[in-house]
């Protein structure tokens, strides 16, 4: 493969592109979750209050998500400012411990909604090391934000269970 190695200018790049993909992202997430509380309110008015029900779930996920995608572009924000850390240092410093393991924990995750986070987590890959990257995607080390755990397991956990309801419903009817 070519250019193998760490390279320090395509972080730095795609640490900023993911910035401004999770801010686009988190402004209409935002926007959509503002015109759907509209909906919510027209669905009760009109006792359609199953389909408002569906809505406020689907809102409460966005809401997670956003809260999430706010945490790690905080976490790129702090890569980039201490960015002169990442380059001189061989192994991962301990202020940054937590924003690295995150961001490659994240990115199974999130890479189809953020495609930047794979350069991200393949670069950090490559500076400390591909037993280092392993270990955070796992979380072997419990250095991955618990809070951004939480969000994206509540989001899983409301896929599994809407898919649930939905095979009952089918298999009812």
């Amino acid at each position: 493969m070519f250019g193998g190695g760490f390279r320090a200018q395509k972080l730095r790049v795609s640490l900023k592109l993911a910035i401004n993909r999770f801010k686009h992202l988190e402004k209409k997430k935002t926007e959509n979750a503002i015109k759907a509380r509209k909906e919510i309110a027209d669905y009760l008015s009109q006792g359609k209050d199953e389909r408002a029900r569906i809505r406020v779930e689907h809102i409460i996920r966005e809401d997670y998500l956003v809260e999430a995608m706010e945490i790690l572009e905080m976490y790129c924000d702090l890569l980039l400012a201490r960015f002169g850390l990442i380059e001189t240092m061989k192994t991962c410093d301990e202020g940054l411990l937590e924003s690295v393991c995150t961001l490659i924990w994240v990115t199974p995750r999130l890479s189809t909604d953020i495609a930047e986070l794979k350069q991200i987590s393949e670069q950090l890959a490559l500076k400390y090391g591909r037993p280092f990257a392993e270990q955070a995607r796992a979380n072997k080390t419990n250095s991955v934000n618990e809070r951004v755990m939480a969000f994206l397991l509540l989001l899983f956990l409301a896929c599994v269970l809407n898919v649930l309801c939905l095979c009952l419903r089918l298999l009812k009817g």
